[in-house]
């Protein structure tokens, strides 16, 4: 059990500490082969991450939405794994207070300290998601991040939209970033790309469907394999086909 108060000094070193104590060489080496690119690793598995987050939040919560934002921030910028995670769940926790001056704080997060695609995915799916449901106009802002030099910024203006798309919402907007993204050289950008059209035509099947069909010959094969993986076979084929 995880015994914090909100009084304590510098709840951004509790937070390191019992990560530290917790962590685990075996899972720090396990959880890096996960990962092309080098990660910061504590080595404590994700559903004690998330206990760990959640005991936390229930005694910072009153000290209100910029302190909190603050503590999300310093966790993120030194680069953990572990501690991104608690960032993303603590922003999230707050997504019933949301404001539009957030998305800033959202975009300056993403740019500055997501280096990995937990990190983009566990955020943007979540805390920048649940921002553009309550704040549909910031959508139109994805296609900025989009053409982005940053892959990881390309990346999140897909993965942004995972969860509103899988409830209808926002297709036009999807269609318009699979398109900006559409020969991004990065492979996690088109895995990215490619898992938003997947989600999309779990709603809206024939509209996916043609969109691949007439992008099909210019389309990186990863994504395309990506947005078709759950049509049926007839459909699969067909757009496999040269």
């Amino acid at each position: 059990m995880f015994l914090y108060t909100a009084s304590m000094s510098n709840i951004v070193e509790k937070v390191r500490e019992a990560l530290s104590r917790e962590g685990s060489e075996e899972v720090r080496k396990s959880g890096s082969r996960f990962f092309k690119e080098e990660v910061r690793l504590h080595g404590v598995k994700a559903p004690r991450v998330e206990k760990m987050a959640k005991a936390i939040f229930r005694d910072i919560r009153k000290e209100g939405k910029g302190r909190v934002f603050s503590y999300c921030e310093e966790l993120l910028s030194s680069g953990y794994l572990e501690e991104g995670f608690v960032a993303c769940h603590w922003s999230y926790a707050l997504h019933g207070a949301y404001a539009p001056d957030d998305f800033f704080v959202f975009e300056g997060w993403v740019d500055r300290y997501v280096t990995n695609w937990a990190v983009c995915d566990t955020l943007c799916n979540h805390t920048v998601g649940a921002f553009l449901e309550r704040y549909p106009t910031y959508v139109a802002r994805l296609l900025n991040w989009a053409r982005s030099e940053n892959r990881w910024v390309r990346r999140a203006s897909a993965v942004s939209l995972i969860i509103p798309v899988r409830k209808g919402k926002f297709l036009a907007e999807a269609f318009s970033i699979a398109d900006s993204l559409l020969l991004d050289p990065e492979d996690m950008v088109q895995k990215g790309n490619g898992w938003l059209l997947k989600v999309a035509s779990q709603t809206h099947q024939a509209e996916v469907f043609d969109f691949v069909m007439n992008r099909k010959a210019r389309m990186p094969r990863t994504a395309l394999r990506y947005a078709i993986e759950k049509m049926p076979a007839e459909l699969r084929r067909r757009a496999m086909e040269r």
